[in-house]
């Protein structure tokens, strides 16, 4: 097993042994799912017996208490917990978000105006006030904000914590867990992150609920979370969980997502040409782009899905799933508790679904006019159009928020900016490899320099006038939460 890159070994294993291969990591087996049929077959047609976690002991039980959804058992608990955010980020819920989409849109477009060489700062702010707007009720104004700060620098540590080989040691041979803490600091680490993690989560939980209280709480996904609480009596604890892995899931993958649709943009100056036409044909120079526009803005819908094929941010598949029962696939027995990897790498990169797959090419999608969630769901596997939120009944629930999200930011970035290289001091075009990402649960492309300028001073000042009608209109002058 590499200590770098594990999604290219998993790849290269899949061309050497199929669609379905099998590793023993100590005491445990793990099953490799690399083609899309088998992904349909086994975690969405039979996810009655493919839904459930192996155990994980640092990961679940030291760092989250038992407590994360991402991680938690297939159970009553979890089935009940996955209904409750099911019910709070459907589509028709996932509509009534835009207003603080186009919000938080308007201020990255200002920052990147202002301060272009911080965009991964500008990005990565408009995704975390997204999603503490939309679970909390509050924004993140700024970058330096401290909680944003130790959400990401917290779920950094968690993926490092679950990455080591110790961590995967004491999960693959139980008996380690007895050893003291000075032979075994990641056990002592993991808990002292733990503490740390619900400490935050817990204070945004009794926030809300005190905002709650006092008639004070914009619409969120914790005012449908408290009455839920009310009716089923499950602990705060349970519910500052449920609504903290929702801020770091919301967080990074969209952050990710974005950045690495700079990258693409950066390397691939054809597909930014194609979706500058695009725009300017549809909507034109007087306007931003809106979700009004988006069945018509096909090449840009064909860029965020590209883009989660390209540079998947859940590379293989965050957490295994995990058989309850033995089953047989292709002929080979299937053993009660082995994992069940979705290798999203291998797909969304088989050449057979998507030619020269290294290539970013939107136009793949030209006649795909299908949502995320609707493409999904659709039973011939071969026409899904990427993997990259999972599958079963563990796939993704904030999809159809992620899609507009989504969407907002790539279009009318593209509306308002050329992304070019920056230059060397020898006067050459400084290009980042595509292929160079970080690592953990959750990667992205590791960090690259590009200019970012205005495509005309009558959009730079289209982009400065919304925003500071958008401030004056809807945010408290020195708190800069909403007013209405």
């Amino acid at each position: 097993m590499p200590t770098r890159d594990a999604h290219l070994q998993f790849q290269k294993w899949a061309q050497e042994y199929g669609p379905c291969y099998s590793l023993m990591l100590g005491t445990k087996t793990l099953i490799v799912l690399s083609s899309d049929e088998a992904v349909k077959e086994l975690l969405d047609r039979r996810s009655g017996i493919y839904s459930d976690r192996q155990e994980m002991y640092i990961g679940q039980h030291l760092c989250s208490g038992g407590l994360r959804m991402l991680m938690m058992n297939y159970g009553p608990t979890w089935r009940a917990t996955r209904k409750m955010v099911h019910t709070l980020l459907n589509a028709n819920v996932a509509k009534t978000y835009v207003p603080y989409q186009i919000l938080e849109n308007k201020q990255m477009l200002y920052d990147f105006l202002k301060q272009p060489e911080g965009f991964l700062k500008h990005i990565r702010r408009y995704s975390n006030a997204l999603t503490t707007t939309m679970v909390f009720g509050w924004r993140t104004p700024t970058y330096e904000d401290e909680k944003m700060k130790q959400l990401f620098d917290g779920f950094s540590e968690f993926a490092e914590i679950n990455q080591t080989g110790t961590a995967a040691l004491i999960d693959f041979f139980p008996l380690l867990r007895r050893l003291p803490s000075f032979i075994l600091p990641t056990q002592e680490r993991a808990k002292e992150m733990h503490r740390k993690e619900k400490s935050l989560y817990l204070g945004h939980w009794l926030n809300a609920k005190q905002a709650i209280k006092d008639g004070t709480i914009r619409p969120c996904f914790c005012v449908g979370m408290a009455e839920a609480q009310k009716r089923e009596g499950f602990t705060d604890d349970q519910a500052c969980y449920t609504s903290g892995t929702l801020l770091e899931a919301g967080s990074d993958t969209t952050s990710n997502t974005i950045y690495a649709f700079m990258l693409a943009m950066l390397l691939y100056p054809d597909a930014q040409r194609k979706a500058h036409e695009e725009i300017d044909r549809v909507v034109g120079a007087d306007r931003m782009p809106t979700m009004e526009d988006e069945p018509s803005l096909q090449y840009l819908r064909g860029c965020v899905k590209e883009t989660l094929r390209w540079m998947p941010t859940t590379i293989l598949g965050a957490v295994p799933h995990a058989a309850t029962q033995d089953d047989t696939y292709m002929g080979y027995l299937i053993p009660k508790g082995a994992g069940i990897l979705n290798n999203v790498w291998a797909i969304n990169n088989d050449p057979s679904r998507a030619p020269e797959p290294r290539k970013f090419d939107p136009s793949r999608y030209k006649d795909d006019h299908l949502g995320l969630y609707d493409s999904a769901s659709n039973p011939d596997a071969g026409r899904r159009d990427q993997f990259t939120f999972g599958a079963g009944r563990r796939i993704c629930p904030g999809m159809h928020v992620a899609e507009r999200s989504l969407f907002l930011a790539m279009s009318r970035i593209l509306w308002a900016f050329d992304i070019t290289p920056q230059q060397s001091s020898e006067g050459k075009p400084l290009l980042p490899e595509q292929d160079n990402l970080t690592q953990g649960f959750v990667c992205m492309p590791e960090e690259f320099p590009a200019k970012i300028t205005p495509r005309s001073k009558e959009r730079a000042r289209m982009v400065e006038t919304e925003w500071r009608q958008a401030e004056r209109a809807s945010l408290d002058p020195v708190s800069k939460q909403w007013l209405v």
